[in-house]
């Protein structure tokens, strides 16, 4: 009988599924499977990312992404990089996407991160395809060491508010960085959810205890002459320019965010 159970035991894990190998080559045509894909990849193993990697007001990580090549997002120049594993997001072009896959070039979409569970879970999948579970476990550690630092019981309430005037409402990742970060976000107590405009009188009605504001890039752009508008200046003073670029993307750098408004917090 125990022969038997001993034979068995070995069928069933011969005729288990083999784990796939890692990809070897890797190209990433999203700007947040770019970033996790930095964090995660081995030497020599991410051939190349999207071009809006390397720029310093969009990515969290430019001055990593130097070290690659770059692409622009066409299935021509992609196909020429002989990839065995494409990263796509949900908002990468369709007709790349659909181009890569008739070629028979393996595609895996990742979709849009709205809290920290969201970027565990991209953490772990990410790491099992570039064959990484163990860094990627690593790195959610890490994260949650920083999510995990005492907080003061009283919450402030905060607005976020950008260029143009938009905000950022509940199911986003801006509002769960908020919230690990020890505020009450503004937008959320009004009801709005996702990108919205926020009303530049409700913003001064509201009276928030920090005003969040985009990073400035130091041009003139119309888009930042909202921010001067004179309806702010009986606002209280205490401020923040964080980039939203430490929020636009599900990864680990979603904790420096944190930590820099909880350093921000009004005394």
């Amino acid at each position: 009988m125990a022969r038997f159970a001993t034979l068995l035991a070995c069928l069933v894990l011969a005729a288990a599924p083999l784990r796939a190998a890692p990809a070897a080559r890797v190209v990433s045509m999203n700007l947040c499977t770019d970033q996790l894909a930095m964090l995660l990849a081995r030497p020599g193993q991410l051939v190349a990312v999207s071009d809006i990697a390397a720029d310093p007001v969009s990515s969290a990580m430019a001055a990593e992404a130097r070290a690659y090549p770059t692409h622009h997002n066409s299935a021509e120049e992609i196909y020429l990089l002989a990839p065995d594993l494409v990263l796509a997001g949900d908002y990468s072009p369709a007709e790349t996407v659909s181009m890569l896959r008739r070629l028979r070039i393996r595609v895996e979409s990742f979709p849009i991160g709205e809290s920290f569970g969201d970027i565990r879970t991209a953490v772990r999948r990410m790491g099992d395809l570039l064959g990484a579970p163990e860094r990627a476990e690593r790195l959610i550690t890490e994260m949650d060491a920083e999510l995990a630092e005492p907080l003061p019981a009283e919450r402030p309430r905060a607005a976020i508010f950008y260029a143009n005037g938009y905000t950022s409402g509940t199911g986003t990742l801006a509002d769960a960085v908020l919230e690990a970060a020890g505020y009450s976000n503004i937008a959320a107590e009004d009801g709005r959810q996702g990108l919205s405009r926020f009303p530049l009188e409700l913003l001064a009605l509201s009276h928030p205890d920090l005003l969040i504001t985009g990073q400035d890039y130091g041009s003139p752009a119309r888009a930042q002459e909202i921010l001067k508008h004179p309806a702010l200046a009986h606002l209280p003073q205490d401020r923040a320019q964080v980039s939203d670029k430490l929020w636009v993307c599900a990864t680990p750098r979603a904790a420096e965010a944190v930590r820099l408004l909880r350093a921000a917090r009004p005394e």
